[in-house]
């Protein structure tokens, strides 16, 4: 287990840790079932920003400008570069050969710089909506923690890999289904709990669990979409599963907060 959480840490964020000492396909499954803890740092600086916004010390379209930031530092901006890489593979051709090629080169075209502007845009928006009140930072942290599920989803068994070499290729199918649902259901467990000890709406215990679900189905569509196109998962797949999952959540955090 030590060298799962090596593993997780050191492929999905920038916190300095000791690499593993043995990695196969168990370490690597593992790995993928505890991307959504290595959320955590990022989510305790929403969180605090949350409170800030909430005290008026900071208005809130820079908190949720510094929550993005932050985000991003914390992932070395990985998410955000899979998303570009796949949005050009997806729109540079319909052959998955010269997609995969194109998300292979290191520079950024038009459709991967749209993609990643939009998906920022949208979480800043939806974040400016969410700080300042318990349950809006309840919500933006459930998302942010439930987007981390594209990880282990991407990687579920039956999934194949796109190309024999890369994080894709190390990932794919060494989840199975049972850990999957478990961690699912888990995860969507805990956000009913954390809503029910949340101040406000009594409706949060089931709004947080509402954006897990929402944020899960995301995932799922940008797995199957990338499947159907290249023929299975590479790294880029999961960061901008990652990273279109966290959009869609805050987006339904933002829905549902306006709406309580």
């Amino acid at each position: 287990m030590r060298d799962a959480w090596r593993l997780a840490v050191g492929t999905f964020t920038a916190l300095r840790t000791a690499p593993p000492r043995h990695v196969d396909d168990r370490v690597l499954g593992r790995a993928m079932l505890l991307a959504p803890v290595t959320a955590v740092p990022a989510a305790l600086v929403w969180v605090l920003l949350g409170v800030l916004v909430g005290t008026g010390l900071v208005p809130p379209l820079v908190a949720s400008v510094l929550a993005v930031l932050t985000t991003a530092l914390v992932s070395r901006a990985l998410h955000l570069d899979g998303l570009a890489d796949l949005a050009d593979g997806l729109t540079s051709s319909h052959d998955p050969t010269r997609s995969l090629e194109v998300m292979r080169r290191g520079d950024t075209g038009p459709a991967g710089v749209a993609a990643v502007m939009l998906v920022l845009l949208l979480d800043v928006a939806c974040l400016a909506s969410l700080l300042g009140s318990p349950t809006g930072i309840a919500l933006a942290v459930a998302a942010l923690v439930a987007s981390r599920l594209a990880c282990a989803l991407c990687a579920r068994d039956g999934i194949p890999p796109a190309r024999t070499e890369g994080l894709g290729q190390g990932v794919a199918g060494t989840v199975s289904r049972s850990h999957l649902l478990g961690l699912v259901a888990g995860v969507v467990v805990a956000a009913g709990a954390l809503g029910l000890l949340v101040p406000g709406p009594s409706n949060a215990a089931l709004a947080l669990p509402g954006v897990v679900v929402a944020a899960v189905a995301a995932a799922v569509v940008v797995r199957r979409h990338a499947v159907r196109r290249l023929g299975g998962v590479t790294g880029d797949v999961i960061g901008a599963a990652i990273e279109i999952s966290l959009a869609v959540a805050l987006v339904a955090a933002s829905v549902i907060s306006s709406s309580s």
